[in-house]
């Protein structure tokens, strides 16, 4: 797999119920172009996770049988895991310390504010495509001779 994901292939998965926050998340992401999965339940998340190629999770706090510690959990597990964005209405500095103390990309507060969406799944969509594995070929050393790095001849 290489570092580059077409535009077309944004996928984000939403975990909670959000009801009245759910129809400006939707706005946001058909905006920007990308798919938006939800699932309300544990079941139906694993069932996107293993199914669909996804970039973002944002997760509420309190997912009945299932909160954002299992989530990141199942998420690490993953060969390229999709960065994690835990929601709450309580959104304060302990639980963003925790959330990034642990492996979890940022929070954000509940009620939803549209900027803020925008920027922080820009932001995690950013991280995720810098964890990407690059594929190995001859086009990276070209480009490090052209930055002034010559590789020595293999000849003597």
């Amino acid at each position: 797999m290489t570092g580059k994901i077409r535009e077309n292939d944004l996928s984000a998965l939403l975990v909670g119920k959000y009801d009245a926050d759910a129809s400006l998340i939707h706005e946001v992401f058909q905006k920007l172009g990308w798919r938006l999965f939800e699932a309300a339940n544990r079941r139906l998340a694993i069932k996107y996770l293993a199914r669909e190629p996804l970039q973002v999770v944002i997760a509420k706090t309190d997912v009945p049988n299932w909160n954002w510690r299992h989530v990141l959990n199942d998420l690490q597990g993953m060969a390229n895991p999709p960065q994690l964005i835990v929601t709450s209405r309580t959104a304060d500095e302990s639980l963003w310390a925790e959330v990034l103390n642990i492996g979890g990309y940022d929070v954000m507060a509940l009620p939803f504010e549209r900027f803020e969406v925008e920027r922080v799944t820009a932001s995690a969509y950013r991280h995720f495509q810098s964890l990407l594995p690059v594929a190995i070929s001859a086009k990276p050393i070209a480009r490090q001779e052209s930055a002034g790095i010559k590789r020595r001849s293999q000849s003597a």
